[in-house]
């Protein structure tokens, strides 16, 4: 156990970072479970890696706007694939999103086989580098956070099938590089699921997620553990504390 990571210089660039990824993901993470389309999320934040992992590959900067491009334009094109297929495969569109995931999970295995940082390389997309984000990469983060929260207060009522699945998409790649893939998936769909049947599930939605990322941090850097991995555990149980209670208070008192 060791106090010397709980510094703010450190832990506050990522809690901000948590933040702003919750901001959009509560919302579009209940919208997916109101949608039934659970794994979306983790298709096009993989899809949107193997971007990455694809421009990484060519000898691109990966803090390049070379490397941006190309995240966004193949997430882009994975929204308009997901579009296509609820529209003409409804019935099987739950197994064919996993199938597009397995592909460029495995596609981006294939692209880093010869590559000898390619493990870490693939370790850093899922797992993240919270800890090493900086002031001054929230900046643009912040800028297309709330650009796509405007989109959703302005649109959500009408945002419908092609433009949920884009909004989505630019979401889903401007926090991929920031926290990760399995980050990812758990500030969209655990809050979520913590907050279902709760008066105010939003506001509940990302009081699970804050604590999860603030406790999360302080957790790891305290046990020198990975963060990214604590903060996931840390937000399930948040949200399984906020279920249980929420399910306490349903419970009709007994004569």
């Amino acid at each position: 156990m060791s106090f010397e990571g709980l510094d703010f210089t450190i832990l506050g660039p990522a809690f901000i970072a948590g933040l702003l990824v919750l901001s959009t993901h509560v919302p579009l993470g209940q919208e997916v479970l109101k949608r039934g389309i659970i794994f979306i999320d983790l298709a096009i934040a993989q899809i949107a890696g193997l971007g990455v992992i694809a421009a990484y590959r060519f000898g691109w900067d990966i803090h390049g706007w070379e490397v941006q491009a190309a995240a966004l334009g193949t997430a882009l094109i994975a929204a308009v694939v997901l579009n296509t297929l609820e529209k003409h495969y409804q019935a099987y569109q739950e197994a064919l999103i996993g199938a597009i995931f397995v592909l460029a999970a495995t596609a981006s295995i294939l692209i880093l086989a010869g590559n000898p940082h390619g493990g870490e390389s693939l370790k850093e997309l899922l797992v993240g580098q919270i800890l090493w984000i900086t002031w001054e990469q929230l900046l643009p983060t912040a800028l297309v956070t709330g650009l796509i929260l405007l989109a959703l207060l302005s649109c959500r009522q009408n945002l419908q099938h092609l433009g949920f699945y884009l909004l989505f998409a630019v979401a889903i790649t401007s926090s991929v590089q920031l926290v990760g893939v399995y980050l990812v998936f758990a500030s969209l769909i655990i809050p979520a699921l913590g907050s279902i049947g709760n008066k105010n599930s939003l506001s509940r939605a990302y009081l699970i997620g804050g604590a999860g990322y603030g406790i999360g941090l302080i957790l790891s850097s305290f046990l020198d553990l990975p963060s990214g991995a604590m903060i996931v555990w840390c937000i399930a149980v948040v949200a399984l504390l906020s279920a249980l209670a929420t399910k306490r208070k349903q419970r009709p008192i007994s004569s």
